[in-house]
């Protein structure tokens, strides 16, 4: 699954390498939790960044306390399951990322670490969005992040990691118009493990009201990963 995230690159950056041009105002996230704002692409008609709260809340829900149960949608089945299949073909987007977390059991105990791509670009997960009406507060706009079995990198830490999409294929997936769902599911699958690197952090961010760079603090610990793994920042 993909419980947290980061957005730290700046804004320059990120609309350069998303070849959007209005950006929302934009700070350093260290520790983007579920319920919260999330920075996503899409298509409006042209590309368009927008903040849309993490946890998608489908049109037909009566009530919001669903979205935090919607953080994630499975690969395999988001285009049949119905509070993510109108998404899937019409409302696809990019949820922007520099790094995201998991954690690691350890008997009773859970270690944290820091997943990240090896030159620290920030990068894209295949995500969903939605528009819910509130009553008499007007639209909330939502998404979710889709997931697919974990690389190699990330399978001893989860069995479960967000699906990261190459530069290429962002026109395809963002395309509102494209509703061919096997072409679609082609694009959502682990990404290469040797272009990625992971090392453990402290508690620190175990608490969603920490947002700051400890939180990607490297501590010492024994990696018990595999192969495509790295020691320390990568």
């Amino acid at each position: 699954m993909c419980g947290r995230f980061t957005l730290r690159a700046p804004a320059s950056v990120v609309a350069e390498q998303f070849s959007v041009f209005a950006m929302p105002p934009f700070t350093p996230r260290f520790n983007i939790a579920p319920t919260q704002p999330a920075s996503v692409v899409r298509m409006a008609p042209e590309r368009e960044l927008v903040a849309l709260r993490w946890g998608l809340i489908p049109g037909w829900a009566k009530d919001p306390a669903i979205g935090p149960r919607l953080i994630n949608a499975r690969a395999e089945t988001a285009a049949e399951k119905p509070a993510f299949r109108a998404a899937f073909r019409r409302r696809r987007c990019l949820v922007v990322a520099d790094g995201f977390y998991e954690w690691q059991r350890r008997g009773k105990a859970k270690q944290p670490y820091f997943i990240h791509l090896r030159d620290d670009r920030p990068f894209a997960f295949a995500g969903l969005w939605e528009s819910w009406e509130r009553p008499e507060r007007g639209l909330l706009e939502t998404c979710t992040i889709l997931t697919t079995e974990p690389n190699a990198l990330v399978a001893p830490l989860h069995d479960r990691m967000p699906v990261i999409l190459p530069p290429d294929a962002y026109d395809t997936w963002l395309d509102p118009t494209n509703e061919d769902v096997g072409q679609l599911a082609t694009l959502l699958r682990a990404y290469p493990a040797e272009e990625m690197a992971a090392y453990p952090v402290g508690s620190y961010v175990n608490s969603p009201t920490h947002d700051g760079a400890e939180c990607i603090e490297p501590v010492a610990t024994l990696w018990s990963g595999g192969e495509g793994t790295a020691n320390g920042r990568g």
